[in-house]
């Protein structure tokens, strides 16, 4: 088989194992060089299984190595840097996040966390020419490589930045790829009406990962609605995360609480039976929003 033959195989394996049907998400995992995005070989390729372990401290990750761009065709993380840990991640994984942005040509997109660049290239193959990809990382060599590894790419900008406090601009989606204690309000502020946000809401297991659960964000007339996508182990993101709101997201995580997640409050009010992770800015609520109005939802 050659790279291309690869690649088309790579998209059906991605298209499977995350049960996508986006054509458009499956063609551009079919197209981009993943190779192009990884730096020269060796590469070290590690399974997605065992990365989750190691993120709980129940298994050290091993990799294998190879210098036959073939063998990254396949659905495995990469690592990036080994001294820190870092990794491209599982192509099903991001392929479901990314299908849950629900993403048309010519969207714009911010996309928070973007490391060297594939998976941004994945969303700006998406939206087309006529869209627009706002990518940082607040790691510099990162950002430096995604900059260059994306510069064929005219609709995607390539910044080094707290992705927590950059302000993106208006966006159809945002993928916030670090984990956090809850959604800034700085996104749900920025993301146009029937946007989505996917992101993270973690529980920090080490001064630099954290695990819990993929959620998915719509904007709609009634307020925030937020759906449960799949649970995650990521790095959590710098300055994305509440010190006061970690023992409540700890309860609300390890008792299940969480998984009846419905809603995302920004309205003032006490804490009531509904609240899953109650802060002072954001509540995290099992409350449906209320479909035919403005209005916060109803208790």
């Amino acid at each position: 088989m050659n790279l291309d033959d690869c690649r088309r195989f790579y998209a059906q394996e991605v298209r499977f194992a995350a049960s996508i049907s986006a054509p458009g998400l499956v063609e551009a995992f079919g197209h981009v060089p993943r190779e192009k995005f990884l730096g020269p070989p060796p590469w070290y390729l590690g399974s997605p299984e065992q990365r989750a372990l190691s993120a709980a401290g129940m298994v050290r990750l091993s990799y294998l190595d190879t210098e036959d761009p073939r063998d990254l065709y396949h659905n495995v993380v990469i690592s990036i840097d080994r001294s820190r840990d870092v990794n491209n991640g599982q192509p099903s994984a991001l392929a479901r996040w990314i299908e849950m942005l629900d993403l048309r040509p010519g969207a714009r997109v911010y996309h928070l966390g973007c490391g060297v660049g594939y998976y941004t290239a994945i969303i700006a193959e998406v939206v087309g020419p006529g869209g627009n990809v706002v990518a940082v990382d607040v790691i510099p060599e990162l950002a430096e490589r995604a900059k260059a590894n994306l510069s064929s790419y005219r609709n995607v900008e390539v910044y080094c930045a707290n992705g927590a406090e950059y302000d993106p601009g208006e966006c159809d989606a945002m993928l916030i790829n670090a984990g956090v204690t809850h959604p800034q309000l700085l996104w749900l502020n920025r993301v146009r009406l029937d946007g989505r946000i996917v992101v993270p809401i973690t529980l920090a297991s080490s001064p630099s990962i954290g695990q819990g659960m993929m959620v998915q964000l719509v904007r709609e007339l009634g307020g925030i609605s937020a759906q449960f996508v799949s649970g995650v182990a990521i790095y959590s993101c710098v300055g994305g995360r509440n010190e006061q709101l970690e023992p409540l997201l700890k309860k609300s995580l390890t008792t299940g609480a969480l998984l009846r997640l419905k809603s995302v409050r920004t309205d003032s009010h006490d804490p009531v039976e509904t609240c899953l992770v109650h802060g002072r800015e954001i509540c995290l609520s099992s409350a449906e929003i209320a479909k035919a109005s403005g209005a916060a939802p109803a208790d």
